[in-house]
């Protein structure tokens, strides 16, 4: 019998990773940016219009990350919450500055309807190193469940814990990169020692819904306003986007709380997770920005309208 073909440089195809395997893995990882330069200093210029606070800290060797929550200056426990996520995968960049683009130009537009409570950057490690996992191999998305094994996720889902029943809407903000083909998707069926089966990329923004709460409505109000900052990715001669079938133009549906998603953690109700396409020629790192944005008001505006 033949031995299963190597597609990732780590590890033996066919055969779980190791202790060993994974830290070669985080040997190879490399700091290529500043969560302080890039997500703190930001943070720190909207302290003088939101409250602030440190929720938890990461600690990976000799690097510390303070996990940072903004929320609105002028809270009230009888308005909804509107919990707004990014970073949690770290490489995922217009996430982040998404998150902190919306608090900046029309955060304070909201005061008195809801209560915002945003989490730019979940994982700043990953954020630093351009990557989807933490510094052990785990992916925070597969870990928002009470056997999670990210502290990424079991830090914030304690910070949201008191408040999460009165969460009207989370929208968790996402990318799907050419990365996800050519080294996320090969390193996790090695990591796991499964084969990599080789997919395609979706060209364009796509949400993804809970297949066991769908809520179409709300989540065509979303594409119909991303649309007019950037493309909504077209199903593939399958009828699907990233190996799953379309449920409506650009969206399809997780069971969100089997996977251990974010966008679970809660049990709002209108929850959404956005994907931008940052590697088409088509759109600039502006327009990704601008449309996490986009997606943000469109979210709120209609939970708001229909609740």
């Amino acid at each position: 019998m033949n031995s299963p073909s190597r597609f990732y440089p780590i590890g033996t195809p066919g055969i779980p990773w190791s202790d060993a395997e994974r830290a070669e893995w985080l040997s190879r990882q490399t700091w290529q940016r500043s969560y302080k330069t890039d997500v703190l200093s930001v943070v720190e210029r909207l302290r003088s219009r939101f409250d602030v606070d440190e929720y938890g800290r990461l600690d990976y060797g000799d690097d510390t990350y303070p996990l940072m929550a903004i929320h609105s200056r002028d809270w009230r426990d009888d308005l909804p919450v509107v919990l707004i996520t990014g970073g949690v995968h770290g490489y995922e960049t217009s996430g982040v500055h998404g998150a902190l683009q919306f608090l900046e130009q029309h955060g304070e537009k909201y005061a008195g309807q809801v209560n915002l409570l945003v989490a730019p950057c979940v994982s700043p490690w990953a954020y630093e190193r351009i990557h989807r996992w933490n510094a052990n191999a785990v992916d925070p998305n597969r870990s928002f469940r009470v056997d999670g094994q990210a502290e990424e996720a079991i830090a914030l889902m304690r910070r949201v814990a008191p408040i999460q029943d009165r969460v009207l809407l989370h929208i968790d903000l996402h990318e799907t990169t050419d990365t996800d083909e050519t080294e996320f998707r090969p390193a996790l069926a090695a990591r796991d020692g499964k084969p990599f089966e080789p997919g395609g990329i979706p060209d364009g923004f796509y949400v993804v819904d809970d297949s066991e709460h769908p809520q179409p409505e709300f989540q065509q109000a979303v594409i119909g306003a991303v649309e007019k900052v950037t493309h909504i990715a077209p199903a593939d001669d399958k009828g699907e986007i990233f190996g799953s079938p379309v449920a409506a133009r650009g969206v399809i549906q997780y069971p969100l709380k089997q996977l251990g998603l974010c966008a679970s953690m809660t049990s709002a109700p209108y929850r959404t997770t956005t994907e931008v396409y940052p590697d088409s020629a088509c759109v600039t790192t502006e327009q990704c920005n601008a449309a996490q944005v986009t997606a943000v008001r469109a979210a709120i505006d209609y939970a708001l309208a229909h609740r």
